[in-house]
């Protein structure tokens, strides 16, 4: 690895507006506009929200327009990326009147006095921590190391308060022993402590430890405490790695030595036709599938041997947005924030995240409208909206851009441009090449998970020799013999771009052999993560009006039909058997039709929620609750609408433990609930929504034919075993129970049924009906564990367990 070479740095500069002047480093990108959380905010009617942006480049500084409306201006003419120094003079919004912007040089710096003893909460300047780069290259504050002990957490009430809405009120105590040896304690907190990267309740601390609380970092450094923030300027390293999977010709590699590095408040773009291994790398740095080799340095630490740690730093969005699109843009960000951010965290402290979120992606004139109406390029930013709530250091996005025209496409780079410059690095995996001149850096991945090319997208064409990506992708296709990574490992650019920037990296174990991470904490109690979870759903359902319609219609029409069939009384088996039939029916899809969606089209929001500590056990619980309590409401307007007034009783008296209508009621809203859950795990197994209504009919005709209502199942072999798996076989013998159905006589000149008329468990006896109740109730609790464990598919390999 050679040196990193000293690149010129571009020079402070003041500029003065009419809000006053201000110093500009070569640190970051100075945004221009009427957004108050602008850098240089101008107060004028001309200027755009987001206007400019004034960015250092090598040696000297640029702005560039960044679509305004009315234009930025320099001498006279309209600009759209101009080189900027000393004595430039900028108007915004028009050439004549518009708001200026003057720039000049900053003055030399004063001499720093000598550095006064430390004391609590001074900022020193030459302190690093040890084993990092980055954003933790100078301690954000420190103090002498406690004598007694020290609590830390966000409430102001602690010795040392975090700032942090992931970090709890109360979180962890560093106590002092009497040796002068130190520990840190756990207080119950929802997103955990950490000490080098692994979560703890309580160890003991050693000189140069990483201790890890929220964004925040803390280190004994001889007799002093120091605290290291992320504030999201953070560098990361990709060093050789390797992906294999097991395939009929032997392991296959779907990444194949791939390196590159990414410096901090950068935007990458990783592209590459089919079968190149995007997304396999996209799970490889996201920590989802770590690499079988290689090593990813997140600001100079290692992500895999600290991911419990560092992966709530770590923000994902799917290509398929994360979000009910029934809900509002503000409601669902509020859900979020409820799962997302500690129990302990007010109602306001939310809030104003959520509004400050709002606001960061240009989304207030959205806030209240439903998700659905939005377009996709907004659905798109709300989804990013929803992972910045955390604050994550690291952004990563797959196929945002997917299905989006020209237009959209352009705007939703342009965000992720602006959340670069913001502070973030920001990774894009994507197969659009419309807007790839946004982005810093270019990583082209040949088929095979090679690298072709890396470095800045407009050195691309030239280095492939085609005008078009179109002709790239077709090389990569009809010339697969070439050589790809080699030509580019020889080119300039790899000694440029790869070759001088990365950072050295002591030789560790695989990944495969590492430490496998645990589970991450969960941010929520499991009652509270159920309070939220039920809310939200019943939030999203009641704004489904097609939902609604079919929930309160279906009972009643399927109820009239019964009744129809019935008359006032059952005067025959035959009328009898009929309407007992479509009453099972009715309850069959009463509760199946409820549920079979339900959890295939969340699919995408479950795993990431899960992934950042939602309870499987609560989630499905609140399916259960929610849907429960619907189906039992329709089951008992379909029994209500079907037998209500209908002579019920067995020919020689009552029901079996209750009135006739109450125990048909029972049966039936039992049946609803049993197929309710019958229908989740029909939605837990197929893979695409498209298949469960398919499904649902298969589902409703194996009920019609093996509840005993059709044909005989008693002493057939394998039929009567096969049955016992069916729930409306238990739910039609629970009523026919209750009207002792084998002693109802045929109609006149007919002969007695054959379905059901010597069925032992159509018998009117208390333990007959009881054992046909609970058989349902078993048949109810097998589907919910099936249930629960066919989520775990779904999940990141950490989380199955």
């Amino acid at each position: 690895m050679g040196e990193r070479p000293v690149v010129p740095s571009a020079p402070e500069l003041v500029v003065e507006s009419d809000g006053g002047s201000q110093t500009m480093t070569p640190s970051r990108v100075y945004q221009v506009g009427r957004d108050p959380q602008s850098d240089i905010v101008l107060h004028d009617a001309r200027v755009s929200w987001h206007h400019a942006v004034l960015r250092p480049v090598a040696d000297h500084w640029t702005v560039e327009d960044t679509g305004s409306t009315n234009g930025t201006w320099a001498e006279g003419r309209r600009v759209q990326l101009l080189d900027v120094g000393p004595g430039t003079v900028l108007r915004f919004g028009s050439p004549a009147d518009g708001p200026a912007a003057v720039l000049k040089s900053a003055p030399p710096p004063a001499p720093p006095p000598p550095p006064p003893p430390a004391s609590l909460g001074e900022r020193p300047t030459s302190v690093s921590l040890p084993g990092a780069t980055g954003t933790f290259r100078q301690p954000t504050s420190v103090r002498p190391l406690p004598s007694r002990t020290i609590r830390i957490g966000r409430g102001p009430e602690n010795e040392v308060t975090v700032d942090d809405l992931v970090v709890s009120r109360r979180h962890a105590e560093l106590r002092a022993g009497p040796g002068g040896d130190y520990e840190i304690v756990d207080l119950g907190s929802h997103n955990g402590t950490f000490l080098n990267g692994h979560p703890v309740s309580r160890a003991p601390v050693l000189p140069g430890d990483i201790i890890g609380i929220g964004h925040s970092a803390f280190c004994l450094v001889g007799d002093q405490l120091q605290e290291y923030v992320d504030s999201g300027e953070i560098s990361l390293d990709v060093q050789d790695l390797c992906v294999h999977v097991d395939a009929e010709q032997g392991r296959k590699r779907l990444l194949d030595g791939v390196s590159f590095p990414v410096e901090e408040k950068s935007l990458l773009a990783v592209v590459g036709p089919s079968g190149s291994g995007k997304s396999t790398l996209l799970n490889a740095l996201t920590g989802l599938r770590p690499a079988d080799q290689g090593a990813v340095l997140y600001d100079g630490r290692d992500l895999y041997r600290d991911y419990a740690e560092l992966r709530a730093r770590i923000g994902l969005v799917p290509q398929d947005d994360i979000l009910h699109v029934q809900l509002t843009v503000r409601r669902a960000l509020s859900y979020a924030a409820e799962l997302r951010f500690p129990g302990d965290t007010a109602k306001a402290e939310r809030l104003a995240r959520v509004e400050e979120v709002i606001r960061e992606l240009g989304l207030e004139q959205r806030a209240d409208q439903p998700i659905h109406s939005l377009s996709g390029g907004q659905r798109k930013r709300v989804s990013v909206a929803l992972e910045l709530l955390t604050k994550p250091s690291l952004l990563f996005l797959d196929e945002p851009t997917s299905g989006l025209d020209p237009g959209m496409d352009r705007s939703v780079m342009n965000t992720l441009r602006t959340l670069a410059d913001d502070g973030r690095t920001v990774i894009v995996v994507t197969h659009s090449v419309l807007s790839l001149d946004v982005c810093d850096r270019l990583l082209v991945l040949a088929p095979g998970g090679r690298t072709a090319f890396y470095g800045p997208p407009g050195d691309t064409p030239g280095f492939f020799g085609f005008k078009e990506w179109p002709e790239a992708f077709e090389a990569f296709e009809n010339d697969k013999g070439r050589d790809w990574p080699g030509e580019y490992r020889a080119s300039a650019q790899y000694r440029q771009y790869v070759e001088t920037a990365a950072q050295p990296h002591p030789a560790e174990p695989a990944a495969a052999e590492a430490e496998p991470a645990s589970a991450p904490p969960k941010p929520q109690s499991w009652g509270a993560q159920l309070s939220t979870l039920m809310r939200r759903y019943v939030r999203a359902l009641s704004t489904d009006r097609t939902f609604l319609i079919i929930m309160i219609v279906l009972p009643f029409v399927t109820g009239a039909m019964a009744r129809l069939s019935s008359g006032t009384r059952f005067a025959s088996a035959d009328k009898a058997n009929t309407a007992l039939l479509i009453l099972c029916v009715g309850g069959v899809l009463t509760g199946a039709a409820n549920a079979v969606r339900e959890l295939v089209k969340e699919r995408v929001i479950y795993r990431r929620e899960r992934a950042v500590g939602l309870s499987r056990s609560a989630y499905v619980m609140s399916k259960v609750i929610v849907l429960g309590v619907i189906t039992v409401a329709q089951a008992i307007v379909l029994a209500v609408v079907g037998l209500g007034g209908v002579d019920t009783r067995a020919p020689h008296g009552q029901g079996v433990l209750m009135p006739p209508l109450v125990e048909m009621a029972l049966a039936l809203a039992v049946l609803s609930f049993t197929s309710m859950l019958l229908g989740l795990l029909v939605s837990a197994i197929v893979r695409r929504e498209e298949v469960t209504m398919p499904l649902l009919v298969l589902i409703t005709l194996v009920q019609v034919v093996f509840c005993g209502g059709m044909i005989e199942l008693n002493n057939k072999l394998v039929l009567e075993q096969l049955a016992w798996l069916v729930p409306s076989r238990w739910a039609l013998a629970a009523m026919s129970s209750t009207i002792d159905f084998t002693r109802i006589p045929p109609a006149a000149g007919q002969l007695p049924p054959s379905a059901g008329g010597g069925d032992p468990l159509f018998r009117h006896a208390a333990g007959i009906w009881l054992m046909d109740m609970g058989m349902m109730l078993v048949l109810a609790l097998l589907y919910a564990f099936l249930v629960a464990r066919l989520l775990r598919r779904h999940e990141p390999a950490v989380m199955r367990k």
